[in-house]
């Protein structure tokens, strides 16, 4: 009989958590999770899955005048924000009874309940003030936005309350030029909301590749979001009646009835008591592991955001797959984050894998660049003048294709593929080997012939 309550105790059930518990529980560990809001996690609830189907959404008044340029006509459109976000509701509510129901099925038992450490084998449950055993522990906590530590900082919402507004705003200032800002920033403006954009920066999507930057930048700007650089909300006052103006460091000031934090996102850890039981955070409070999830304590581990290597829903999925693996499978297991594709969910999307230009340029010393910026066909009869864009970046010496960047409609279905590519280590001349489909705008990635050469080096 073992001496512990259970072989593993996950605390958090978004992805990461759900696969390594189920993983774990298949392979014959007697497993338990504990969440205290809805099985999912943030992907689920409150991030990609809600925040796509508002990007859908916002799309559709768009599309409703570029179809006149194909010969259709639609009368009388209107739009309605609490069908769209009671039917968000409820298929969020679906999608998170079916992680429950496969948490079930593979044998984990399911605690609804804030979990805390008391030491380094001992959980305690909040709501229950009970506690219980493990011999490993998993943190899959996640994340959480960040916040501005301003006067009138608790006016404003975030991320996770943007899906529960009872109305659409009129007017909305996002404060932030990240891929959640810039991501929401068109979904309320596709909805007819008036928004603006404040950053700090001068030009938004920070990690992205520089030209598809600066794409999205006029791209939001065209889209009528009003870009605001160079600047930081320093106070929110509230006026009554529902508004709040908004003072920038620059001295201006903004009137808005929705004001929106979206200035990054932190690790959950606040107080999940981890110093009682040795596991030791970074100064952004994010929990240090090995390569395989390992944390400070030799049988305690994280996976996920908690953990700041890649904030995304499948890197989480394959991290707790992983430890699952390593853990219970008798097979250490690390996973590789290199070359990660990830999409922005922009307006037009952006897809992205490997290294940008500016990175390529410092690892390898020569590279060359293959670009194309162009209108899509579908562009052509509606009359939109948005661009797309597609580079690739090369390594000089083995014109090995190191990076792939594009934004334009269907770049991140796009991306996928493309990643395999750069995750194989594939050439350019590979690339070029490949016949083209047409018309198709993913043809571009294997018809770029000509190397581009920045102006100030002369024309190649």
């Amino acid at each position: 009989m073992s001496e512990f309550d259970y072989d593993l105790f996950v605390i958090g059930a978004g992805s990461g958590g759900v696969r390594a518990a189920r993983m774990s529980a298949i392979k014959g560990a007697k497993v338990a999770i504990a969440e205290e809001y809805w099985v999912g996690g943030t992907c689920v609830v409150r991030g990609c899955v809600p925040k796509k189907f508002l990007v859908y959404a916002s799309a559709y008044g768009k599309g409703f005048t570029a179809a006149k340029g194909y010969g259709w006509t639609a009368k009388d459109v209107s739009f309605d924000w609490k069908t769209l976000i009671d039917a968000v509701h409820d298929e969020v509510s679906r999608l998170s009874g079916i992680y429950w129901k496969n948490l079930s099925n593979s044998g984990v038992e399911i605690i609804e309940d804030r979990a805390v450490f008391e030491d380094a084998n001992t959980i305690r449950l909040v709501k229950s003030d009970t506690t219980i055993t493990a011999k490993h522990i998993l943190i899959a906590v996640g994340g959480t936005p960040a916040r501005l530590d301003i006067p009138g900082d608790d006016l404003a919402i975030t991320s996770n309350e943007a899906f529960h507004l009872e109305k659409l705003p009129k007017h909305v200032v996002i404060n932030g030029g990240g891929y959640i800002a810039c991501e929401f920033a068109q979904i309320f403006a596709g909805l007819g909301s008036e928004v603006c954009l404040v950053y700090r920066g001068d030009t938004v999507l920070r990690g992205f590749d520089d030209d598809i930057r600066a794409h999205i930048h006029e791209e939001l700007k065209k889209f009528g979001v009003r870009v605001i650089t160079h600047a930081n909300t320093v106070k929110i006052e509230d006026k009554g009646d529902g508004m709040k103006t908004v003072h920038l460091d620059t001295g201006d000031t903004i009137d808005a009835d929705v004001v929106m934090h979206a200035v990054g996102r932190v690790a959950k850890t606040e107080g999940l008591n981890l110093e009682a039981a040795g596991v030791e955070t970074r100064e952004n409070g994010s929990v240090k592991v090995d390569e395989y999830s390992k944390t400070t304590a030799d049988h305690i581990y994280a996976v996920g955001d908690v953990t700041d290597r890649i904030q995304l829903t499948p890197v989480a999925i394959r991290e707790g797959a992983a430890f699952a693996e390593t853990v219970f499978g008798n097979n250490p297991t690390a996973f590789d984050h290199a070359d990660v594709a990830s999409a922005v969910f922009t307006q037009p999307p952006v897809g992205a894998v490997g290294l940008t230009e500016h990175q390529a340029r410092q690892k390898y010393g020569k590279i060359d660049i293959y670009k194309s910026v162009f209108r899509p066909m579908k562009n052509v009869l509606s009359g939109s003048d948005s661009r797309m864009i597609i580079k690739l970046v090369v390594k000089a010496d083995d014109q090995r294709v190191v990076g792939v960047h594009m934004a334009g409609d269907d770049a991140p279905e796009i991306i996928q593929a493309a990643a395999i590519a750069v995750k194989a280590g594939l050439t350019k001349g590979q690339f070029d080997a490949t016949c083209a489909v047409h018309p198709t705008v993913a043809e571009e990635m294997v018809t770029l012939r000509e190397k581009w050469t920045p102006p100030e080096l002369g024309a190649s």
